[in-house]
């Protein structure tokens, strides 16, 4: 069975750094992201469909991390592909942050020091893990433009996926996703 696959592959008039497409994004968070349309009020950011103007591929990173975090390899169709890998090695980065029994407050600090630390690895950098899937920035402008992209994914990534794992009203943290803390997509980790 073949991994699962971004919908956003034969989205028109992608903006481009290397290879990493920079699609438009529903967040409060500010970046350089253009903005998708907030969800209607009748429809919980858990239940988003993929038919709707306001989907985004942190949606789809969210609904697809689990079925695509079984597989050692995943062959990368565009750009898209690539923003839904990085997306998934994020999130797995975030739930390892995560304890069983601990409080959503606790967790929200822990993930978001995460996604706040501005000393992450960018494709080209030397510290990035997959850095024969992606080509690199050509310049320091393009390299700044996709580092600020890239936390603006990261901080949003970070309040959608607390809000899945802590979506039950008890307080406590998702058995179900947390059984996925030490599984590592592809076999790396940011």
């Amino acid at each position: 069975m073949p991994a699962y696959h971004s919908i956003f592959l034969d989205e028109p008039n992608q903006q481009l750094i290397g290879n990493f497409a920079l699609l438009p994004l529903r967040t409060r968070t500010r970046g350089p992201a253009q903005t998708l349309p907030a969800l209607p009020a009748d429809i919980s950011e858990l239940d988003v469909d993929p038919s709707s103007e306001s989907y985004d591929p942190l949606d789809e990173v969210l609904s697809l991390f689990r079925a695509n975090t079984f597989f050692r390899n995943f062959e990368i169709k565009g750009p898209a592909d690539r923003v839904l890998i990085y997306g998934i090695l994020f999130v797995s980065e975030a739930l390892s942050k995560i304890r069983p029994g601990m409080s959503r407050r606790e967790a929200e600090k822990s993930v978001f020091n995460v996604s706040l630390d501005t000393n992450f690895a960018i494709p080209g950098d030397a510290g990035f893990p997959l850095n024969q899937a992606y080509e690199p920035p050509r310049d320091r402008n393009e390299a700044e433009a996709l580092r600020q992209y890239i936390m603006q994914m990261r901080q949003e990534l970070a309040v959608r996926l607390l809000n899945r794992v802590y979506a039950d009203p008890s307080g406590q943290p998702s058995k179900w996703w947390l059984s996925f803390q030490k599984r590592k997509f592809m076999g790396k980790q940011l």
